[in-house]
């Protein structure tokens, strides 16, 4: 059955003796940073074309590799994804189901060269009609054949016996032999000959010796031939030169049958020399190939990427975004307006929203757990400390993603938690702290002090890109304390998990609350601001256990100092806001 994306030659084509024609849409891996995109492929005249599209299918090709030199490889874990390579060129290609990949399988199996069987019997015909040469022409054009060469009918390449004889000089012991067992040859040669006119010369004697017969009717008297010819003194001789000559036919088989094992030895020996070649070889190009990043590295339950590769790159990843940071041009700080900062009561708009329920009840709850303490039977571990900042964690996972809870406790001095919660709210600060921000939407606008945001965050190979969809929710509490609450949502326009991004799930709040000297007026010298961050994330999508815990301990620590120190840099020269 042919899948409707894509479309294959007419059969009149084939049956005239034409190669197979095909094109429609797969999905290619392109790169670490855009993953799989939807390419036009066609199949022509040997050669397998890629293009952005089929309107771009005129304007000249993306890529182009030659199938006869080309290895087909389906994925073993993914039915639908199938591998074309070219020596160390490959295109990761993923069809809509698995029949369709079937289908581009099978013709493009066609044009592979001959199997191993197929080859033995051509080059068999071959042998009686052209000498065997050191190559095939495959191997010596040196592009994409190192598959084809350990599969022509063994590997070995037929030599003249001398260069046979040297072309294993590893085996020196083996040479060793048969080099002696030629030089015997050699011996048993000239004495053969020596032993050869020996016994002709006694032939031409007995010949010689011989009366004259005219008549055939005519006897032979033995007993005179014997009483005039003495022929006795050489019988002697005869023997010893028959038993000699004997002996020396015999030696010369069992050396020629020595030199024939032997022989078989190396031919053995170099078979097994040319499967250990071929061997290191391809577990070489499996090695280059596996050192440049391709869709097996990505995270996912079947990644080929060890855990301390992937978090090696995911760190490196991070070290790559903070020297961004570090070396952006901040632009003019805005004057911060009176109106913009949280309100101290919430916005009636708020109250009549449909989402108001689950905002008042999920913030209600992270406020009052934010400032609970951390021992007891709840299971917070103490995994980072610096100065005033703890952070706390529990190890949880559901379905093998980790999804561990988070739990900061700092100071501040100097910022209101007002402030505090004003810079973490307000998008139009974001982009400053949070480096690993892409790309920001508002979806909607609840209230001043609610809103809906769709945010992509740059992705970090080998892991895949993330966004989130989510309200925010700040509102004030007792006791001079603000608190913003970001909880995962859902929206028709923002589908999870349609795009090449994986949707996380997040519950974040930070709640943060003023205390200065009884009896006295807060200022900047005398306010502290403790802060309560908690966070609970699904990645939505699998991830080395161990990667992302060590993620978390190395990352949340530098994130809150960077969001504090920024907030403070900010606030400093402009008059406290309680």
């Amino acid at each position: 059955m042919i899948d409707e994306n894509i479309t294959v030659s007419d059969s009149s084509d084939l049956e005239e003796g034409g190669t197979p024609e095909l094109r429609g849409y797969l999905s290619k891996w392109t790169n670490y940073i855009h993953g799989w995109q939807d390419r036009f492929i066609v199949l022509k005249d040997s050669t397998l074309s890629y293009y952005k599209n089929e309107l771009e299918s005129n304007l000249g090709c993306r890529g182009a590799l030659c199938l006869k030199k080309a290895k087909v490889k389906p994925h073993e874990f993914d039915d639908c994804r199938f591998d074309v390579s070219v020596s160390d060129c490959v295109w990761y290609l993923r069809a809509s189901n698995p029949e369709e990949k079937q289908q581009w399988i099978d013709i493009l199996e066609s044009f592979k060269p001959l199997k191993a069987d197929e080859r033995a019997v051509q080059l068999t015909v071959n042998c009686h009609r052209r000498p065997w040469t050191s190559s095939t022409p495959e191997v010596e054009s040196g592009y994409g054949t190192s598959s084809d060469s350990s599969s022509n009918g063994g590997g070995l390449q037929r030599h003249g016996s001398a260069t046979s004889l040297q072309s294993t000089g590893s085996h020196g012991h083996s040479t060793r032999r048969l080099t002696e067992k030629i030089t015997e040859l050699e011996t048993y040669n000239e004495l053969l000959s020596k032993q050869a006119i020996q016994l002709q010369q006694y032939f031409d004697m007995c010949i010689d010796s011989y009366p004259k017969i005219d008549d055939a009717n005519d006897a032979i008297d033995a007993v005179k031939l014997a009483d005039g010819n003495d022929l006795r003194v050489h019988a002697g001789e005869v023997r010893a030169t028959s038993t000699s000559f004997r002996a020396t036919c015999g030696a010369t088989v069992a050396t020629l049958q020595h030199c024939v094992e032997l022989l078989r030895r190396r031919e053995k020996q170099a078979r097994q020399a040319e499967d250990l070649y071929m061997a290191l070889k391809t577990q070489l190009n499996e090695a280059r190939l596996a050192s440049k990043p391709g869709p097996d590295h990505e995270e996912g339950p079947h990644s080929t990427l060890p855990d301390d590769e992937f978090h090696d790159a995911i760190e490196t990843g991070f070290d790559k975004m903070e020297e961004e940071r570090c070396t952006r041009v901040v632009p003019a700080v805005h004057t911060r307006d009176q109106i913009e900062l949280p309100p101290p009561a919430i916005d009636n708009r708020l109250t009549v929203h449909p989402l108001w329920p689950e905002i008042d009840r999920i913030s209600t709850e992270q406020i009052q757990a934010a400032f609970e303490g951390v021992g007891g039977e709840i299971g917070w571990q103490l995994f980072a400390e610096e100065g005033d900042m703890r952070m706390y964690r529990r190890e949880v996972e559901v379905d093998g993603m980790v999804m561990d809870p988070l739990k900061a406790m700092h100071k501040v001095r100097g910022v209101s938690a007002r402030e505090m919660c004003h810079y973490f709210f307000n998008p139009r600060y974001r982009y400053e702290w949070e480096t690993t921000l892409e790309q920001m939407t508002i979806v909607e606008e609840i209230s001043s002090d609610a809103l809906v945001f769709h945010q992509t965050f740059k992705r970090i190979w080998p892991a895949s890109q993330r966004d989130a969809l989510f309200w925010s929710h700040v509102r004030a509490s007792s006791e001079n304390t603000f608190a913003v609450t970001n909880h995962s949502t859902t929206n028709t326009e923002y589908p999870a998990n349609s795009s090449a991004c994986i949707r996380l799930f997040v519950t974040v709040c930070l709640a943060c609350r003023s205390t200065y000297p009884a009896g006295e007026q807060p200022t900047r010298d005398n306010i502290t601001t403790s802060i309560a961050y908690c966070s609970t994330v699904n990645p939505g999508g699998w991830a080395p256990a161990g990667v992302l815990r060590a993620v978390y301990k190395r990352e949340y620590p530098k994130f809150l100092k960077r969001f504090t120190g920024y907030v403070v840099d900010q606030c400093k020269d402009k008059p406290l806001a309680i």
